[in-house]
Order: C-alpha cells, then sequence, then structure tokens
C-alpha cells in the first residue's frame, strides 16, 4: 500500500498521517492516533475487532483499519498450516470475493468473515490475517496422514494458547479444547484431541443398534450415516452385516447439551427411531432428536444452537427466533420469503416491534448466509441502530415554518441548495441524484444547475439494502454501470458489499412490491434462474416473481419509467 508523507523527505515513521489502502483506493485513510472520550464505536475492517486508537479512518465513509491492520504485509511466504505449498506464497486478499464461489473460511478459526485474509496462491488455502500473525511458539508440528481421517493432520501442542481456539470444542468428546489437538486445515469440523484421537474404540455397542457391535472403519469414499442422514468420507463405525452406518461425530453424541443463548433449559438427547418434525425449524426429522423436558419440544441436534437474533437485510428490523408466536391477531400468516404458510405453532423468526407482522420459516431465513448477520444480544442491536442513524449527508442551514430544511448542504455538492415546490419555468429538469425527471418536491442549487429530488438528498450515507447484509454506501461519482438493471447511470449508487453497484432507481425498489403492470403483488426469489417475461433476458441474480402466475421480470425491466 502507498503511503503519503506530508514531508517526503521523512520516511514511514510516526508523522505519516495519510495512507492509501489497496482495498479502499477511493478516498485516502487519516490516522487517529489518540482514543477519544466517547471511543471509537466501529469495527476494523481488517480483523472485525472493535476498533481502537491508533487506527486509520475514512472520513468520507465507514471504513476503519486498525493501524496495525493496514501495514500487514500484503504477502507471505508460508505458513505451518499450508506447508504443502510452501514457498508459493499467501496474498492478501478482502472478503468477500467479487465472485463468491471459491471463498472458503478460516483453516484455523474455521470463520467465515468480512475480514482480511491470506489466501494460496494455488488453492483454495486462506486464513484470516488474525490467525495468520500466529508464533512458531505454538508449536505446529509438520502436517502427516492419520488412517482414520481423509486429509492430513496438523498437531498443535498448546490450543489453549491460540484465542481463537479457546471458544470451539473436540469433535469427539465435545469438550474444550484444553490440551494437545490434531486439527484438519481443510474440514472446518474435524478437531480433535490427540488423547481421544489416541484412544478411538475398534469396537462399540451403540443404542441405535442394539443386535450387533460396530466396527470402526475408513474410507476414501462417501458412506452415509444412517443417524444425520448425510454423507461422509473418512472414517465410521459400521455393521457390515446390516449395513448400518453411523459417523464419528453420531457415534459419541452429548447426552445433554445447554446452549442458554438459544433456550433457558438444556436438551436430553433422545433416541427416537422414526420420523419426527423439529419444534425449532418445522422440518421432518429422523432417528436422533434432543427434547426440552420442561418445554416439551423436540429439535434437532443442529437446531438447538440456532441463533435467537438477526439481522436480516430483507427486513428494517432485528427478527428473533421463537418456538411458537403467541397472537390473538393472526390465525394464519405466510413466510415474507417463499409466501408458504407458517404454523405458528412451530419455530420461525419473527419481528417483536409493535404493530410489524412479519414472519419468515426458519429455514428460508438461513439459507443463504450472505444475507444475515448474527446478532449476540439486544445491547449490539441498540449500538447498531444508534449508529445508523448517524449516516446522515446532509447539514440544516434553515428551516422553514413548516419544520422542513429550506436550506441544505450535501456532501454531493460543493454549493447549498435550496427546497422548492415547483420550477419557476416550464424546464425539463432531471434530478442528478436518481436520473428521473423532477416532478415533486425538491431541492435546487441557486449558483449552478443542480437538482435534487427531496427523497434523494435525504439518502442516508450507509444503509442496509435487503440485497446483502453488509452495509451499503452512498457514492457520487459519476457515470457508473448498474450490475442489477444493466444500464449505465450518472447519479447516485450503492456500492453493496464491495463489489456490487446498485443505482438510486434499484436501490429504491422494495423486495415485496406492487406493479402497475400485473395484477398480483411480486416479491424477490433469489433462486429464479429463468427468462424475464419484460425482454426474455436469462434472469442470473434472481427477479421479482409473482406467487400466484408464472410471471417475473428483472430489475431493468421492474424500474423502466411508466
Amino acid at each position: 500500500m502507498e503511503m503519503k508523507n506530508e514531508n517526503e523527505n521523512e520516511s514511514h515513521d510516526e508523522s505519516v498521517k495519510q495512507i492509501q489502502q489497496d482495498f479502499h483506493e477511493e478516498h485516502p485513510l487519516v490516522l487517529v492516533a489518540e482514543q477519544s472520550n466517547e471511543g471509537l464505536k466501529a469495527h476494523c475492517n481488517g480483523c472485525g475487532e472493535l476498533l481502537s486508537a491508533p487506527c486509520f479512518t475514512c472520513i468520507h465513509c465507514n471504513y476503519h483499519l486498525h493501524k496495525q491492520c493496514a501495514e500487514v504485509p500484503l504477502e507471505i511466504p508460508n505458513h505451518p498450516l499450508h506447508p504443502k505449498h510452501s514457498g508459493v506464497g499467501l496474498l492478501l486478499r478482502q472478503r468477500p470475493n467479487p465472485s463468491g464461489y471459491w471463498v472458503y473460511g478460516c483453516a484455523l478459526c474455521k470463520e467465515k468473515r468480512n475480514m482480511f485474509f491470506y489466501q494460496c496462491y494455488w488453492c483454495y488455502f486462506s486464513i484470516d490475517i488474525k490467525c495468520a500473525q500466529l508464533s512458531s511458539s505454538f508449536k505446529f508440528s509438520q502436517l502427516y496422514k492419520h488412517d482414520i481421517h481423509q486429509h492430513p493432520l496438523t498437531f498443535i501442542e498448546s490450543p489453549m494458547a491460540i484465542d481463537v481456539l479457546k471458544r470451539l470444542n473436540c469433535c469427539w468428546c465435545h469438550e474444550p479444547l484444553t490440551y494437545a489437538i490434531y486439527l484438519c486445515p481443510d474440514c472446518p469440523s474435524f478437531i480433535i484431541h490427540k488423547k481421544c484421537l489416541d484412544e478411538l474404540p475398534t469396537k462399540i455397542n451403540h443404542p441405535s443398534h442394539h443386535i450387533h457391535p460396530l466396527f470402526l472403519h475408513y474410507s476414501d469414499r462417501n458412506h452415509f450415516c444412517n443417524l444425520c442422514q448425510k454423507e461422509h468420507s473418512g472414517a465410521f463405525y459400521g455393521c457390515s452385516l446390516c449395513h448400518f452406518n453411523i459417523n464419528l461425530e453420531c457415534a459419541l453424541l452429548r447426552s445433554i447439551i445447554e446452549e442458554k443463548r438459544s433456550h433457558q433449559h438444556p436438551f436430553s438427547l433422545l433416541w427416537r427411531q422414526g420420523s419426527f418434525i423439529c419444534d425449532a425449524c418445522d422440518t421432518e426429522g429422523n432417528c436422533i432428536s434432543y427434547i426440552c423436558l420442561k418445554c416439551y419440544i423436540v429439535v434437532h441436534k443442529e437446531c438447538i444452537s440456532l441463533p435467537r437474533i438477526i439481522k436480516f437485510s430483507r427486513h428494517a428490523h432485528y427478527i428473533f427466533h421463537k418456538y411458537f408466536l403467541q397472537t390473538q391477531e393472526l390465525t394464519k400468516q405466510d413466510c415474507k420469503i417463499c409466501f408458504n404458510e407458517v404454523r405458528l405453532e412451530r419455530g420461525s423468526y419473527s419481528c417483536v416491534k409493535q404493530g410489524c407482522n412479519y414472519v419468515v420459516h426458519v429455514n428460508c431465513v438461513l439459507e443463504d448466509e450472505e444475507l444475515y448477520e448474527l446478532i449476540e444480544d439486544e445491547k449490539q442491536c441498540e449500538e447498531l441502530e444508534e449508529k445508523s442513524m448517524q449516516s446522515s449527508i446532509i447539514r440544516v442551514i434553515e428551516v422553514n415554518e413548516a419544520g422542513e430544511a429550506a436550506k441544505i448542504e450535501h456532501l454531493s455538492h460543493q454549493h447549498c441548495l435550496v427546497l422548492a415546490d415547483k420550477m419557476e419555468e416550464e424546464i425539463d429538469r432531471k434530478c442528478d441524484g436518481c436520473m428521473l425527471p423532477i416532478s415533486n418536491i425538491f431541492y435546487y442549487c441557486s449558483e449552478c444547475p443542480f437538482f435534487l429530488h427531496k427523497t434523494c438528498a435525504e439518502l442516508p450515507r450507509f444503509k442496509q439494502h435487503w440485497f446483502h447484509h453488509s452495509n451499503a454506501t452512498l457514492n457520487f461519482d459519476s457515470f457508473k454501470w448498474c450490475n442489477f438493471c444493466r444500464r449505465s447511470c450518472s447519479g447516485f449508487f450503492y456500492e453493496i458489499g464491495g463489489y456490487l453497484e446498485i443505482c438510486i432507481r434499484c436501490a429504491k425498489v422494495a423486495d415485496i412490491i406492487e406493479c402497475e403492470g400485473h395484477q398480483h403483488f411480486l416479491f424477490f426469489d433469489f433462486k429464479y434462474r429463468e427468462k424475464c417475461n419484460g425482454c426474455g433476458i436469462w434472469c442470473r441474480r434472481g427477479a421479482f416473481r409473482c406467487g400466484k402466475c408464472r410471471f417475473a421480470l428483472d430489475f431493468g425491466c421492474l424500474t423502466l419509467p411508466h
């Protein structure tokens, strides 16, 4: 990254006030050397942690970096977790990747977050910058092939010295990683104590198959687990007489699981032969289930840890998971994603705001991880709401008798703007924000031909757009290509997730709308992959679809002026 010094004769030292960062080329980042009394209520775009001084911040948009994150090398020659391509080099990257297909979770902490990471030049190995900076004193061993797992494993003698491993558990005994472990960089779920791996029994008697013992096997080919109903490769326990197999994780399930963040009571293992309907997600399960003996709810194992609060990009408020909805007003409610009925006596996500009847199926809302963000508690909700309220790009100079901002300064224009409700002359003027004709209340510049609809002038600098859970940032650069309607635009546009650009016309469209050219309402279907009824072009990013008939429109046709 290129440093810009006030004095060109000085090298990179404490006098550096600004840097130009490779992943944020539109504006320079300014050094904040000391923490203010109020603190920095933001997160670093490099490591994802809460921001603290010294750090670099953009005065134009919501982009911040710790000083140490801004100064990480663009390439590291090798890492002990990835000796396979040692010397080739790991290159610094930033999520989300524009292609969105080849980005895997961190090889060490297994998380996939919007932060800097290093990726191998030759393969899909990636490790985020926090984990990449781990010292060799943590004693990573050379990788070797163990006969119960299909990939080479890394031995870590002191896992508790690695902060990111403190919140993970052994995949065999489910206990914390307090002593030596083996870890598979290629399999997110395979982390096992050395003791557990060394002491795996070759034969077990299992309550799911009483008539014969199960023997430890290993296969490079996939095998079907009769308990979780999924295919796995590697080690498994099986009965060759009955063709009954279970994978390692299902072989020793915990009898009691507590997850107080999602439910106040513990869940007990229930060996239930046959199918059941999960009370958490309202879908069918087979064989293994857990039951809350106080609430009498039966759930899948994976549904025990469903997030309690999420911020879903397609709704303005935070939504909460509930096992059933108590309401005197509603007897029937449709999911706002698939528009099939939500059974109120089963688990769903719903909005708790007064008068807001937003309800969605659990599997619908969690289907695409790019559309939601996990929220730890209600306090985080308040902090994020406060942050979103501070994204105005106008400064009010004068207010009229009606309490409206009559004269403002706008971040996109060098002169003051004045409020008006009609043109003095019959002139065809277009809004410099959305490029549509001026037809209602607007702001104008008295010094040059610049016009903005009042609604365009009041657009927030940062907003949550329903197409992606990351913040959209308003930009004013001229002549861009909209990734949604596929048109060139010379007005304002939002940048979503660092790689999608959307014009104001498209950004104002809600995900559920009434269309004047169709008798039924339309909702956006991310999975729609057929032709648009307006232009006949194949829809590759989804489309606005009718739930009652085979009618669909893409962004380009939906946003055509009437």
